[in-house]
């Protein structure tokens, strides 16, 4: 699981927004807006991290339980993969 090398994750007027620099920014005219949560996740995937440690980075970072942070994982990993952004 990778994340293209020309999209890149930037903070701007307080929102993470995904954007394609380079030759990518050619057919992705798009920009793709995350949550705080979506901005953890998708740093820890462009740092290499495997689904399966994604769980447990959100179980260790957020309350949650680990039944509903499998299936958010899994859920965003998914919408990325549907989007082009995941390689």
């Amino acid at each position: 699981m990778k994340i293209k090398d020309d999209l890149v994750l930037r903070d701007i007027a307080g929102e993470h927004i995904i954007m394609a620099v380079g030759k990518t920014a050619v057919n992705f005219d798009k920009f793709i807006t995350l949550n705080d949560t979506g901005a953890f996740l998708y740093k820890l995937i462009k740092d290499g991290t495997e689904e399966t440690k994604l769980v447990d980075a959100v179980l260790k970072e957020y309350d949650v339980e680990l039944q509903k942070a499998e299936e958010d994982v899994s859920e965003f990993v998914s919408s990325l993969k549907k989007v082009g952004i995941i390689e």
